[in-house]
């Protein structure tokens, strides 16, 4: 973190500074003034500190919104911004939450994590590794899908690394997080209507302003409503090796869950060719879990298969996370396991790309 941007929020949360200088601290939970916890290692820890009262607390929320040209008082009781060094805060002030100001600080990651590092937090194999190289080199549409914090930003940061440097890559967020190599990556980033309730610029603005701006790749930080349809429609004229994340359990209900979010969007379309979209669009899903033990896995890597007779979706798991033993401490044992072989095997042998059948 800058040290202006530091010196700000340290003056404004006091009794959390430390927190902001931690590095094994990812994220502060502030419930009110008497209740402070962090996250370490996908694990919440309680704190000792607090807050003096709900008055320092909730002056210390209204200033942040205002270091950042956002307002927080009782007509805008909720506020969600990306901070100067690129974390984000989210806050809410009573009457909306009953035991005063909340306040959540997810910290920025100075350094974005590599296949290589996650393969060495256990996160997935050598194997997995490979498969998810495939899918970006042979240009597959990926969707990344998990629970909260799950890790399917740091996931999908990785794939994006995978793009040749020679694409040209569209990252668009809410706000943005990822952080590419690539030397032709361009950003954008949503607006939130001013006070007047006007100037508003979504994620589907976002979409469709991108066409215009020959991607070979679009990457969308977060699905979280409409805009599915118009990603949808990009992915199947001529976007391949497009990504983006979503909230879902497993990868069939990521499938139905963009179904629903497509429907969002509010253009009449048989429900039919609404999954025909999906399943046209979407070649492979990963699966991300935070496990009981905290970890943080690729749990699944699955490939989108055509409808069946009844229209319903199919989908073909390629990799993925067999949990065989909790011990006396919680600690997940457990190993990653090949399942059956991608239809893409072919194109993979040509492409000349290293794969674990080969």
């Amino acid at each position: 973190m800058a040290n202006n941007d530091a010196s700000f929020l340290k003056l404004f949360l006091a009794p959390v500074a430390k927190y902001l200088d931690d590095d094994s601290v990812s994220e502060i939970l502030v419930n009110g003034p008497n209740q402070i916890y962090v996250e370490r290692k996908g694990k919440l820890e309680l704190c000792p500190e607090h807050f003096p009262n709900e008055a320092s607390l909730k002056a210390a929320a209204v200033n942040i919104a205002r270091s950042v040209e956002r307002i927080l008082d009782d007509m805008y009781p909720d506020l969600d911004a990306r901070l100067p060094d690129g974390s984000r805060v989210h806050a809410t002030i009573p009457p909306i939450s009953r035991v005063g100001t909340i306040i959540s600080i997810r910290k920025f990651k100075k350094d974005a994590l590599s296949l290589d590092s996650l393969m060495k937090f256990g996160s997935f194999t050598e194997d997995g590794a490979k498969i998810l190289n495939a899918l970006v080199k042979l240009r597959k549409n990926i969707i990344v899908s998990g629970g909260t914090g799950s890790g399917k930003t740091t996931v999908l940061n990785c794939l994006s690394s995978l793009i040749p440097e020679k694409d040209r890559i569209l990252v668009l967020e809410d706000s943005s997080e990822l952080q590419l190599k690539q030397p032709h990556s361009v950003y954008f980033e949503t607006r939130k209507p001013d006070k007047n309730g006007k100037g508003e610029f979504s994620i589907r603005n976002l979409l469709i302003a991108s066409l215009r701006l020959r991607p070979d790749r679009i990457v969308v930080g977060e699905i979280r409503g409409g805009e599915a349809i118009d990603l949808l429609q990009a992915m199947n004229t001529g976007h391949d090796g497009s990504m983006s994340t979503i909230h879902a359990n497993t990868p069939q209900d990521t499938l139905a869950r963009l179904e629903t979010c497509a429907i969002m969007s509010g253009i009449e379309m048989p429900l039919s060719a609404i999954r025909s979209q999906v399943a046209g669009a979407v070649h492979a899903i990963v699966q991300t879990a935070r496990l009981m033990d905290g970890s943080r896995k690729v749990i699944s890597i699955a490939e989108v298969m055509p409808l069946d007779e009844n229209k319903d979706y199919r989908v073909r798991e390629l990799y993925r996370w067999k949990t065989t033993r909790v011990d006396a401490e919680g600690h997940l044992e457990g190993h990653h396991e090949l399942a059956e072989r991608p239809t893409f095997m072919d194109m993979a042998k040509v492409m000349q790309l290293d794969m674990p059948w080969s």
